[in-house]
């Protein structure tokens, strides 16, 4: 795959691959837990891409080259490259939203849930650059979220206990 000759990307994928692990356990016997960690994860990927397209646009344009379909090595070196700061600023606000979704219940947790597979299975495409398969594994995590039809707020317990 495009990419691991660069150490950075190798060490970067191969820790992104073991927090989808993580997660998609924690979202198979501790749901709770894993919207924490997608809480998390989409709050720090919403203010890395903040702050990168905000000083580094063009560091988004080198994902054509990782990129293993030519529609998106095309769509990122042509309307895109003269858009990454608004198209990643849009991007890091959704990311933000999704965030807050994890923590709470109901209509806005399953929108923010669906919003983030969309999000995941549409990098995919991105090979290293999206850490390909991790965020396949991060949608199936969510998916069981959702299956799991969680009806409570993150800080609220999911199973009332009896005295």
């Amino acid at each position: 795959m495009k990419g691991f000759e660069n150490q950075t990307y190798l060490l970067m994928y191969i820790i992104s691959n073991v927090v989808a692990l993580l997660i998609l356990w924690a979202a198979w016997k501790q749901p709770r837990i894993a919207r924490l960690m997608f809480f998390l994860l989409f709050s720090w990927a919403s203010w890395i891409n903040w702050t990168t397209a905000l000083h580094n646009p063009q560091f988004y344009i080198e994902y054509a080259d990782l990129s293993f379909l030519d529609i998106y090595k095309q769509f990122i070196r042509g309307w895109f490259s003269r858009h990454v700061t608004e198209i990643v600023g849009f991007i890091a606000i959704c990311q933000a939203l999704i965030a807050v979704s994890m923590l709470l219940k109901g209509s806005v947790l399953k929108t923010g849930a669906i919003g983030a597979i969309i999000f995941l299975l549409a990098i995919a495409p991105l090979g290293v650059g999206s850490a390909f398969p991790f965020s396949i594994i991060a949608s199936f995590a969510l998916y069981l979220i959702l299956r799991n039809r969680a009806n409570n707020y993150f800080w609220i317990n999911f199973k009332s206990r009896t005295v």
